[in-house]
């Protein structure tokens, strides 16, 4: 089995609430440790992948990706332990989510002072580190871009421009470059905000169990991490927040520091739509209420309209389907009369086409015309 660090976190936190205090040997809480302790040890391998193998332990034979497998990367990986290396700023923010979500319900700290979790973090701040770096040195030098990606496909989201470096991106903006967004698609400017938004929010939480560790460094990496979140949060503020003439000031979906925006929003999470989920802001935070009537409208590109199901899409399946993710989060992050939640779940269990499961993505005017059905 393919192990995404993004979804493999999501699909334990919906168990959080279940997590009990001191529940050493619960077996909820073993799966938890498990988890966290695998994507620290591929972190450790492979920092700047987003999926990888099943453990060798596990006996289950590496998958063949035929998509990937003349995929030019570096830095270089091996693909008996990586099942693809798309560099997503998420996928960090994943680890550190899953992290300080154990942690929070358990106050399990002893947990995190065993194995390889402290070296795991050091590894993300490395990347996220790494991946400040801007396209130009201040005399105008080309610097090196810590990761290049390539793939000889016909779509042009699968990989990056530049011979694999990405759009440029401007120096000095505090933002943390993401060559993928969490649907596996290309960025087309590399400061994806949602993403940013994630991986500020969740370092500083994790920030709270590494100050508390014994480690002789523990409060010194704890301040980098807490340093690096605000930075990320003033570049947000500085350089993600953009003026529309329909909806005032409104989050951009991607920016690259000179002043280019990409007005839109994507179904996948972490999404403008669920910052408020990813606890970066409040629901009524005005910025992110702006933003919400754009995301939500026929200002957002992707935004799929129709009688079988009114939601954010994306590139990923292409313009005029509708996700049902997007319909949960804006159930989730919105208020009752704003959001008509009675309307939103009568779209959701009428939009399955007999199957009743929830699809990925759905043509919003043929409710025979989805993607995957599980």
């Amino acid at each position: 089995m393919v192990r995404w660090l993004r979804d493999s976190t999501n699909q334990l936190l919906s168990y959080s609430s279940l997590l009990q205090a001191n529940a050493s040997a619960d077996s909820l809480a073993s799966l938890f440790r498990g988890v966290i302790n695998l994507q620290a040890r591929y972190l450790l391998t492979s920092p700047y992948c987003n999926s990888f193998q099943p453990p060798v332990e596990s006996g289950i034979p590496p998958a063949n990706n035929t998509s990937a497998s003349d995929d030019m990367v570096q830095p270089p990986y091996n693909n008996q332990t990586v099942f693809e290396c798309k560099y997503e700023l998420d996928s960090l923010a994943a680890f550190l989510s899953l992290s300080h979500t154990y942690y929070n319900a358990t106050h399990d700290i002893s947990f995190f002072a065993r194995h390889q979790w402290v070296r795991a973090v050091r590894a993300v701040l490395d990347v996220a580190t790494a991946m400040q770096t801007p396209t130009y040195a201040a005399d105008g030098h080309v610097l090196p871009s810590p990761y290049n990606f390539t793939r000889l496909t016909t779509s042009g989201t699968e990989t990056l421009a530049n011979k694999g470096s990405g759009n440029p991106v401007q120096n000095g903006t505090g933002l943390i470059r993401s060559a993928f967004r969490p649907s596996d698609d290309a960025t087309i400017f590399q400061f994806l905000i949602p993403a940013n938004m994630m991986f500020a929010r969740n370092l500083a939480a994790s920030a709270d169990i590494m100050c508390l560790l014994p480690t002789h460094d523990a409060e010194h990496t704890a301040a980098q991490m807490r340093s690096l979140s605000a930075a990320i949060r003033t570049g947000i503020a500085k350089h993600g927040v953009v003026q529309s003439a329909v909806h005032g000031s409104v989050y951009a979906y991607e920016v690259d520091g000179y002043g280019s925006a990409n007005m839109m929003d994507d179904a996948n999470i972490p999404s403008l739509l669920s910052a408020p989920l990813l606890g970066y802001l409040n629901s009524s935070d005005p910025i992110y209420t702006n933003t919400r009537a754009m995301v939500l409208s026929h200002d957002n590109p992707y935004w799929a309209q129709g009688p079988v199901l009114c939601a954010v899409g994306g590139p990923h399946d292409g313009p005029g389907y509708a996700w049902p993710m997007a319909s949960i989060v804006r159930v989730l992050t919105g208020d009752g009369a704003e959001t008509g939640v009675y309307g939103e779940l009568k779209q959701l269990v009428s939009s399955t086409d007999g199957l009743g499961l929830i699809h990925e993505s759905i043509n919003a005017w043929n409710h025979s015309d989805w993607s995957r059905q599980w």
